[in-house]
């Protein structure tokens, strides 16, 4: 989820609460990532799919950490017709 995530914005840190855990800002991300629903048989019957964004906080030591994983939401799709 971390490795495909795309769009990434940079936002600075405005609670002095994050001081120290968020000292260079706040990073997010777009995302997504599949959960398999199964039938009684444990075979795939398909995938329902989410869309989320990643909260990563830029640390005093400059490494980054996930935070948060925001707005999710399932993607709504028409199945194809023969």
């Amino acid at each position: 989820m971390i490795e495909i995530a795309q769009n990434k914005r940079f936002r600075e840190n405005l609670e002095r609460k994050h001081d120290k855990n968020a000292k260079y800002g706040w990073y997010r991300y777009d995302s997504r990532f599949a959960i398999p629903v199964y039938d009684e048989n444990n075979d795939v019957l398909r995938n329902n799919i989410f869309h989320a964004e990643l909260v990563i906080r830029h640390s005093e030591n400059r490494k980054l950490y996930l935070y948060d994983i925001i707005n999710m939401k399932k993607e709504t799709s028409t199945p194809l017709e023969p």
